[in-house]
């Protein structure tokens, strides 16, 4: 079992920056690989970045890449999601998520674990 918290989230100008942070208790974390998603009022869940379990390797959303950054510390549990060049279509609750597979997961249906979610607001 995996419990996992979002941080980090808030209201920003487009073009500023955010980080979030998804903190996680419980087993062998270090060993999953964990996703982050985000969901706008109306819309699906959508996959926005993913990294495996040693940080080795990075997936990202094309309407992210060069913008966000994923990133994860396994000696604090904790995987990051650097978000750059904010633009107002960001705007979304986020949640991480972690997946028991042995390879990269886009589609949420492949994550085991889901945190609460955060909201970022980005004003235009």
């Amino acid at each position: 079992q995996v419990q996992l918290v979002e941080s980090g989230g808030g209201l920003v100008q487009a073009g500023g920056s955010l980080r979030l942070s998804c903190a996680a208790s419980g087993r062998a974390f270090n060993y999953y690989y964990v996703g982050w998603f985000r969901q706008a009022p109306g819309k699906e869940r959508d996959f926005v970045a993913s990294i495996s379990w040693n940080g080795g390797s990075s997936r990202y959303a094309d309407s992210v890449k060069g913008r966000f950054t994923i990133s994860r510390d396994n000696a604090k549990n904790t995987v990051y999601l650097q978000m750059s060049t904010l633009k107002p279509e960001d705007t979304a609750v986020y949640f991480c998520a972690a997946s028991k597979a042995s390879g990269p997961v886009v589609g949420a249906g492949g994550y085991d674990y889901w945190g609460q979610g955060a909201q970022v607001t980005v004003s235009s």
